[in-house]
């Protein structure tokens, strides 16, 4: 059983999707499929259950995944000893954030970095901050800057940032949101949650928190006027008067529009965000992250 074949298995295992594993390591999905099933002969087990669908790991699938990600760990420690030392360290350092992380946190780290080691390039991808870790587990990237979710992955290693507050806003501009703020503010019963348009994030820790504050309120169904991919563009969205939205502050005090937008107060606690940069438990040993968390420190 060779490397390459623990990488395939430990990279579906973690996607559990036959597409996104198949282009990860260029190869056709029915390739990935003949793989697979060589494994599961070779184990004389099976280790995914899949349909057209989805796909789910056996009890066995579970444990060969765990024993892939060891293996792999070992590899690379193993490979990293032998290797000879070099005075200037090379290649690439592949890293992933939103385009606020971009411009708040990322710089500080990546100028002491660089100092160090001028040799190596940084390829910076920017998006959604709740797609981080999953661009770091499909092994897109080396680094990603994201919100400690509530259950961290046991692949994933964590090093923490910055504690970062979230607060409600709504826009500055004469509009319908505006006017119900306006009549809630001059009312003894103050906002009617259920009644106010909202715009929130797609997926990810932001939309959990404003799920968790929202029941707190018991005020009904939500009234959800759009959903949106990043942060960055739901300021935007409540810059134009659509609603009202929860937001982490610091991708308020980065946008261009946080002049047209406003912080509610009295409006409950939420929890604000851990933030960190991760990377793949299996690849700390490697000299440029190795390099990376110690100049970060």
């Amino acid at each position: 059983m060779d490397q390459k074949a623990l990488a395939i298995f430990q990279h579906l295992a973690t996607t559990l999707h036959f597409g996104k594993t198949a282009q990860a390591h260029h190869m056709s999905p029915s390739t990935l499929s003949r793989a697979i099933q060589r494994l599961e002969q070779e184990l004389a087990c099976e280790l995914l259950h899949r349909d057209n669908r989805t796909v789910v790991l056996t009890e066995e699938g579970r444990k060969f995944k765990l024993f892939a990600e060891q293996q792999l760990e070992q590899w690379q420690s193993f490979k990293n000893s032998i290797a000879q030392e070099q005075q200037a360290l090379t290649g690439k350092l592949h890293i992933y954030c939103s385009v606020t992380a971009a411009y708040s946190h990322l710089p500080p780290l990546l100028d002491r970095f660089r100092a160090a080691h001028p040799l190596v390039e940084i390829m910076l991808t920017t998006g959604d901050a709740a797609d981080a870790l999953e661009q770091l587990q499909s092994q897109s990237v080396d680094f990603a800057i994201a919100a400690n979710p509530e259950n961290l992955p046991r692949s994933v290693f964590f090093h923490h940032l910055a504690t970062v507050p979230l607060s409600v806003i709504a826009p500055t501009m004469h509009c319908k949101v505006q006017q119900q703020l306006q009549q809630a503010s001059a009312s003894a019963q103050g906002i009617t949650w259920s009644q106010m348009p909202i715009i929130l994030p797609e997926h990810g820790p932001a939309r959990k928190r404003f799920e968790h504050w929202y029941r707190k309120k018991q005020q009904g169904k939500a009234n959800i006027y759009a959903t949106v991919s990043g942060h960055e563009a739901l300021v935007s969205m409540v810059a134009l008067g659509c609603g009202v939205g929860i937001v982490p502050q610091v991708v308020v005090e980065n946008s261009p529009v946080k002049d047209r937008v406003q912080y509610l107060s009295d409006v409950g606690e939420i929890d604000p965000f851990e933030l960190g940069i991760c990377c793949l438990n299996q690849t700390r040993s490697q000299p440029l992250i190795q390099a990376f968390f110690q100049s970060i420190q």
